[in-house]
């Protein structure tokens, strides 16, 4: 029997015409159900992960990760290959980075990005090699910089003037020098959350092409410019290139394709100014991906073969060498690898009131069914902060009731601890019913929090049949250490029992 869209459910949802169909946007290419309607990921139960290592748990399908990995490498390299001899493709560790995963990376012929200590810790202790990493940040600390030097990172990316002399001044002190690129703002208004989006000016990444008088030199050159004047003059500086990034979760080239245009106009400005042609030109990442039905990502293939014309147009136009190109996907390549997997809880219906009936002063309500779930905002805080959406199904059995309006939510004291906003699931899940949330491969774990005290969820790996932990998850043990217990201490002459006697 047909139901009816609820009259409280967003434009783009549809209700499933099959409730046990998954979206194949939203899942890795191993991800299926069995005949009894149990969710499987290369053939691994989601009752026996469930039962082996606990919910909340991140799950994600290794084969998928390295062929999406490999599928932006060999799609770009084809595109650019005629052009500057292919493109070095860094994965983007703030998405999702672990030891494994860094080896994942370096298997595939991925560069990493790190934008910390932390993430460049990893990568070293992984035993990437330090040609092959790159290190980000708008304000790297000595320590950080120190560490990427004496590491030989194949890039550090300068943020701020400041930050150029700096990296400078310490590779001179260590007696080495710094391969450095530029980040700088193109301009470029990216259609995403106002959140992530940075290569617009009102924001702290990178220095602006744009000659403001409040920005400019006495010269009028730009922050920019003052910035590849400063690092070519420096001895302590390798200048390979310029990078920018417009944002994150973005569909449409356009931006890609602007930007491109403005750094290889800027490259141009450089050669007749400096006489000296940057040999690299990093174009960011920032690809987006499926979170629900309504999303529509483009293939690295078509991406490439776009980005790949602008850039060869723009250089032709110019008469310049074309760069050698790099790229940071990040989203692109783990965000649909995974996802996360639940244990319902309470379960309640509520009416809504969406405003008063036509012609008359009586309220209109509607019902939405809340499903509680054993996580919650500590483990995806992308919906609380970018009001991101997502999808969910029951992974635990066949649906066995018509599909009603749902709203996934958390355990977290906080009204906003929501999961899914929006979804529909069978009327009759109950606690007790695995549920599982697609997409949550990127800044899911790299956001995780223990906030409420919860430890955060562990993460297994699946390939060839088998599950494997990757990241174990956090007890209470782990919880209780940080904390510093009560040094003993005597009564002192003024202690309360006194006062009171």
């Amino acid at each position: 029997m047909a139901v009816d869209a609820s009259q409280l459910a967003p434009g783009w949802l549809t209700v499933p015409a099959d409730p046990a169909a998954l979206e194949r946007k939203l899942w890795a290419e191993d991800v299926s159900r069995g005949s009894d309607g149990v969710l499987e990921i290369d053939g691994v139960r989601v009752e026996d992960l469930a039962r082996e290592f606990g919910t909340p748990l991140y799950v994600v399908s290794e084969t998928d990760f390295r062929a999406r990995a490999a599928g932006f490498r060999d799609a770009f390299n084809e595109a650019f290959g005629a052009l500057c001899g292919g493109v070095d493709v860094f994965y983007a560790g703030k998405s999702f980075l672990c030891s494994e995963v860094a080896h994942w990376v370096s298997e595939e012929g991925l560069g990493l990005d790190t934008c910390s200590g932390g993430e460049l810790a990893v990568a070293l202790r992984a035993g990437l090699p330090g040609h092959r990493l790159g290190l980000h940040g708008n304000n790297k600390s000595a320590a950080e910089i120190t560490r990427a030097i004496d590491a030989g990172l194949g890039r550090i990316v300068a943020d701020s003037l400041s930050e150029v002399a700096m990296v400078g001044d310490l590779a001179v002190e260590r007696g080495r020098t710094a391969n450095v690129m530029l980040r700088l703002t193109p301009g470029v208004h990216a259609e995403t959350h106002e959140f992530i989006a940075t290569a617009h000016e009102d924001q702290k990444f990178g220095m602006s092409l744009a000659t403001d008088p409040d920005t400019a030199d006495d010269d009028g050159a730009s922050p920019a410019a003052q910035a590849v004047a400063a690092a070519l003059r420096h001895p302590g500086i390798n200048l390979l290139g310029v990078h920018c990034h417009i944002g994150s979760q973005i569909f449409e080239p356009e931006g890609f394709e602007l930007a491109a245009r403005r750094l290889l106009g800027f490259l141009a400005e450089v050669r007749d100014r400096h006489g000296v042609e940057l040999p690299e030109l990093d174009l960011g990442g920032g690809y987006g991906i499926a979170y629900t039905e309504a999303d529509t990502p483009r293939p690295p293939r078509e991406i490439a073969q776009a980005m790949a014309g602008v850039v060869g147009t723009t250089c032709t136009a110019l008469n310049l060498r074309v760069p050698r190109i790099s790229i940071e996907p990040g989203r692109a390549i783990v965000g649909p690898t995974t996802f996360t997997l639940y244990t319902a809880g309470t379960t309640k219906v509520v009416q809504v009131d969406s405003g008063a009936a036509p012609r008359t002063s009586d309220p209109v309500t509607h019902p939405r069914r809340y499903v509680s779930v054993d996580g919650g905002m500590s483990d995806n805080a992308r919906p609380v902060l970018y009001g991101a959406d997502y999808s969910a199904v029951l992974a635990s059995r066949l649906p066995t009731a018509e599909p009603v309006l749902s709203r996934v939510v958390g355990k977290h004291c906080e009204s906003g601890d929501i999961v899914v906003r929006d979804v529909y699931l069978p009327g009759d899940t109950t606690a007790g019913d695995l549920l599982a949330v697609p997409g949550t491969g990127a800044y899911c774990w790299s956001l995780s929090s223990n906030y409420n005290y919860i430890p955060r969820p562990p993460v297994v790996a699946v390939a060839g049949g088998r599950a494997r932990l990757i990241v174990r998850g956090e007890t209470e043990d782990d919880l209780l250490a940080r904390d510093v217990p009560r040094s003993p201490v005597s009564p002192s002459p003024s202690s309360g029992a006194e006062r009171t006697a």
